[in-house]
């Protein structure tokens, strides 16, 4: 079974978000919530916490043996223009 759970979304007027947007960002980064800036009442812009990039350990698999990378591969080429 799957959850989804929704961040709390609070929408803030343009001039309210420049006024507060240093510490608007750090509260973003802490609290995982979004932010929609909004303009004359219509949403202009979201801002969202950057999500960490999953570690790449263990998520490549070498398919073919260290011989076969190393061997020669059968044609002539030269290196020099």
């Amino acid at each position: 079974m799957m959850t989804m759970v929704m961040k709390r979304t609070e929408e803030i007027p343009a001039g309210q978000f420049k006024a507060r947007c240093l510490a608007l960002l750090d509260e973003v980064a802490a609290s995982g919530r979004r932010i929609v800036v909004t303009k004359r009442g219509r949403p202009v812009a979201q801002v969202i916490p950057v999500e960490e990039p999953r570690p790449l350990a263990g998520s490549v698999k070498i398919l073919v043996s260290e011989d076969e990378l190393i061997a020669p591969v059968g044609v002539s080429w030269d290196a020099d223009p």
